[in-house]
Order: structure tokens, then C-alpha cells, then sequence
């Protein structure tokens, strides 16, 4: 009798298992994301995009040694910029800065716009590629905003002040 519900028991756990496994296989990780205004996106993702930051588009030159001019801004006494440089790091910041959040805002529009034809059902694949199109435009153009500032403001800074920087942001020891 032990042997039988031993069998049992071993057999309605490997059914249960196997049912767990199935519903794990047929769940979709995006669930949650469901109720997003724009699918592509989450909230964080688009408050970002609409004041100008940088959502990881500067990490290529952030990681490789080029400094990025919020950070230069926050770190300058520790960094030993000169009034100088700090006038044009600035600057250059907040010319970054305005053109990162007119970009922002033309690139939701644009995956809002991608998200509503297929929410409308209107998406045929002519206008899926135009509207792809727009959205890849609009994020590259964004993308070079960022990338591009760190270009500049690593041509006013001394090697040592760019050592500096990777020092304090943790990336050379």
C-alpha cells in the first residue's frame, strides 16, 4: 500500500509539474506590459526620452574613455575644470540637452504612431515600413545627440582630467 501512494504521489507531481512547465511555455514575458500607452516603451522609458536623457545611447562612448557633460558638470571641482571649460561643457550640455529633448519627443511620437496602427488595425506592411522608418530615423538622430556631445567635450579636456573621470566613475582603477 506504502509502494502504491508512493506512485501516486509521484505521479501527481509530475503532472502538476508538467502543467506548471506548459503554462510557463505559452505565458508571454509581456503580460505586464499590456496596459502601456505605447507598447514599445514604459512610462520610465518615455519620461526619459520627452527631458532629454540619455537612455544608455552615450554607453559606447561612456565605457570607452569619452567623457559625458552632465557628469562632467557634476563632477568638475573633483575634475579640475576651469571656469572655462566649464563655460563650454555647459554649453554644450545644453545645446545636448534641447536638442535630445526635441528628439525625444519626435521619437515616442513616432512609436506612438507605429503603436496605434497596429492597435487600429490599420498597419499594412507598405506603411509598417514607413513608419519603422521614422521611429529608427528619429532614435538614430537621438542616439548621435548623445554620442556626438561626448565627442565634444572630450576635446576640451586635458588626458589627465579624463583619466580623472573614468577614475571617479569607476571605470579605470
Amino acid at each position: 500500500m506504502k509502494f502504491i501512494s508512493t506512485i501516486v504521489v509521484v505521479l501527481l507531481s509530475n503532472a502538476a509539474f508538467a502543467t506548471e512547465q506548459h503554462q510557463h511555455h505559452t505565458m508571454s514575458p509581456y503580460t505586464e506590459e499590456t496596459g502601456r500607452q505605447i507598447k514599445s516603451l514604459s512610462e520610465a522609458d518615455i519620461g526619459e526620452l520627452m527631458r532629454g536623457g540619455g537612455w544608455g545611447f552615450a554607453k559606447p562612448a561612456e565605457l570607452n574613455g569619452y567623457p559625458g557633460p552632465s557628469h562632467l558638470l557634476s563632477m568638475k571641482d573633483e575634475i579640475g575644470l576651469t571656469k572655462e571649460q566649464v563655460g563650454r561643457v555647459q554649453s554644450i550640455f545644453e545645446d545636448m540637452q534641447r536638442r535630445a529633448v526635441q528628439e525625444g519627443q519626435r521619437f515616442v511620437a513616432a512609436e506612438r504612431e507605429l503603436d496605434a496602427a497596429f492597435k487600429n488595425k490599420t498597419v499594412t506592411e507598405r506603411r509598417l515600413r514607413a513608419l519603422i522608418d521614422n521611429a529608427e530615423n528619429s532614435r538614430s538622430r537621438l542616439r548621435l545627440v548623445h554620442l556626438a556631445a561626448h565627442l565634444e567635450v572630450t576635446a576640451i579636456l586635458t588626458p589627465e582630467q579624463v583619466s580623472k573621470y573614468n577614475e571617479l566613475r569607476g571605470y579605470r582603477k
